[in-house]
């Protein structure tokens, strides 16, 4: 059996959808925090099951009779690290004989503010015991679309990355990934840096806006300080909009830059161009 926490959001739908086309749907787990928002995926005949990761008692229930688990980082930053600890205790206590972390791209050395927690978590589970697989996701594509939206409305690209190159690829490419690596031999131990294929700027990011839209749309690079108030008057909560601002910095320093093409290796095809997400954002505004 596999089991996927946090599997009612974006990725987690992603992944038990590449799992439904590798393994019949009685040997998926929807590990979930509220099992009444996966009525979906119980349709198709994945099997749900109560996990909430700040409610011990839920995991270990949870994780009873799984084989390999995929845990999705928690989304909520500032408690992930205690989050994942009671993830990882009640699955070494379930006897999981695989766990599987959804990390961030070059976690050990990466300076992006969000890396700590991550680097946190790896640490505990190699503590742990249990055998391991540590997925180091890049930044997909899909962080952009808000961003893509208001240049095209307002006639600029904004940000402080500067010429910093980012590795994306789809989200739908990391679940692929995550799909392969609970369904085939010869993963454990090992820590994948996962990015897509093609490095961009936010120069070429704004080239391809403006070539899909038909008119110039420039990108204007910034101090951080003035776009986390772009940012915070634009409506974002202004913790949230340094952090933003913070995770440019990071860029381009090169956070978010890998060339080792390992997600394309492990999914067998061409991870998904920046430009083929930006078409299907920009088409649903036409």
């Amino acid at each position: 059996m596999i089991a996927v926490t946090g599997a009612t959001g974006k990725l987690g739908r992603l992944v038990i959808a590449s799992l439904l086309q590798r393994i019949p749907a009685n040997e998926i787990v929807a590990a979930v925090r509220n099992p009444g928002k996966a009525a979906e995926l119980a349709a198709q005949g994945v099997t749900i099951r109560e996990a909430d990761y700040t409610r011990p008692a839920t995991l270990e229930a949870a994780f009873a009779g799984i084989d390999k688990l995929l845990l999705i980082s928690s989304s909520e930053i500032g408690q992930r690290v205690q989050h994942h600890r009671n993830v990882i205790d009640a699955a070494r206590r379930a006897g999981v004989k695989l766990f599987v972390y959804t990390s961030l791209l070059h976690a050990d050395t990466s300076q992006i503010n969000l890396a700590e927690e991550h680097r946190q978590t790896e640490a505990a589970i190699r503590a742990s015991g249990l055998p391991y697989v540590i997925l180091r996701n890049g930044w997909y594509t899909e962080n952009y679309e808000d961003t893509v939206r208001s240049a095209v409305q307002n006639g600029v690209l904004v940000g402080s990355a500067g010429d910093g190159r980012i590795s994306s690829a789809s989200r739908a490419d990391y679940a692929e990934a995550a799909a392969v690596v609970l369904t085939s031999e010869g993963h454990e131990g090992k820590v994948y840096e996962l990015a897509g294929d093609e490095a961009w700027t936010m120069d070429d990011l704004a080239r391809e806006i403006s070539r899909q839209v038909g008119r110039d749309i420039p990108y204007r690079n910034v101090d951080p300080g003035e776009y986390a108030s772009l940012l915070t008057r634009s409506g974002i909560p202004e913790a949230y909009a340094r952090m933003i601002a913070d995770w440019d910095v990071a860029i381009a320093a090169g956070s978010l830059f890998d060339d080792g093409r390992q997600l394309s290796a492990l999914i067998q095809r061409p991870t998904t161009p920046m430009a083929r997400t930006v078409e299907a954002w920009l088409k649903q505004n036409r």
